[in-house]
């Protein structure tokens, strides 16, 4: 995980006036776990990361910027490796249009988020 991210949280928590015990207890967490996600030692659940939007009054894309543009650029050097002689069958017939949409949503969104 990205230490932006982790920085990203412990700053969002002091903004908020937070202490980690707060936090803890509206996850319904230890301690320590808070520590670990501000830390970058772990990444929340899904469960988590609504309630982190929630108890920061943050959207989700806003709190994960930093893990959307990791996973967009981990995106765009999977889709170069994609195996290109894939052969056609019914279950495959829209492949090829489905990778470059995605392909052309990865440009766009790096252009939206600067990520180029």
């Amino acid at each position: 995980m990205t230490t932006e991210f982790a920085l990203d949280l412990r700053a969002a928590r002091r903004k908020a006036g937070y202490v980690q015990g707060d936090v803890a207890h509206l996850l319904g967490m230890h301690q320590s776990t808070v520590s670990e996600l501000e830390t970058g030692r772990k990444l929340p659940t899904l469960t988590q990361t609504v309630t982190l939007s929630l108890i920061y009054g943050r959207s989700f894309e806003s709190l994960f910027a930093a893990v959307m543009k990791e996973a967009r650029r981990d995106l765009k050097k999977r889709l170069r490796g994609l195996p290109k002689n894939v052969r056609d069958h019914p279950g495959t017939l829209n492949r090829k249009a489905s990778i470059d949409r995605l392909r052309q949503r990865l440009k766009e969104e790096a252009k939206d988020y600067g990520d180029v």
